[in-house]
């Protein structure tokens, strides 16, 4: 007879556990980041590439000695000695998530593979992880930037 009884509220509970299953997604972030915290963050100070993953190939060095500006204007440079790469920079809020949009305007071999809209994953003061999953191959790309 008690078993009876515990029946529906093992059926309730067993219920509310694959509800809770079916209803996460593959979201990477574990927390909801807006678009002014990675304003605030990013326009502060210069950065790096701490890595770029393409598909699987870790090109972190594409980057290496080019420090990252990105003006509250919207401008963005790379800059390396006397090289400098131009473009700009947003961000946006799209379909629950925020995008931060990279664009150079001379866009040619390692800064054409990060002129795309990134889905941020995490942002703190010092460092935001980015992820790009490619309309054409479906490819998956990771992007993390470190303060200098």
């Amino acid at each position: 007879m008690k078993i009876l009884k515990l029946m529906p509220i093992l059926a309730v509970l067993f219920m509310l556990n694959v509800a809770s299953m079916c209803s996460s997604d593959d979201d990477d972030s574990s927390s909801s980041v807006g678009t002014t915290q990675v304003t605030n963050s990013v326009t502060n100070g210069t950065w790096r590439v701490a890595l770029y993953n393409e598909d699987g190939a870790v090109h972190t060095s594409n980057y290496s000695g080019y420090a990252f500006t990105f003006n509250s204007s919207g401008a963005l440079a790379a800059i390396s000695g006397a090289a400098t790469k131009s473009g700009t920079w947003s961000t946006e809020s799209d379909s629950g998530s925020t995008k931060f949009n990279i664009g150079f305007s001379d866009a040619d071999g390692p800064f054409e593979s990060i002129s795309e809209d990134w889905k941020v994953l995490t942002v703190t003061s010092t460092r935001i992880s980015l992820k790009h999953i490619s309309g054409g191959d479906g490819g998956t790309d990771y992007l993390t930037f470190e303060k200098n």
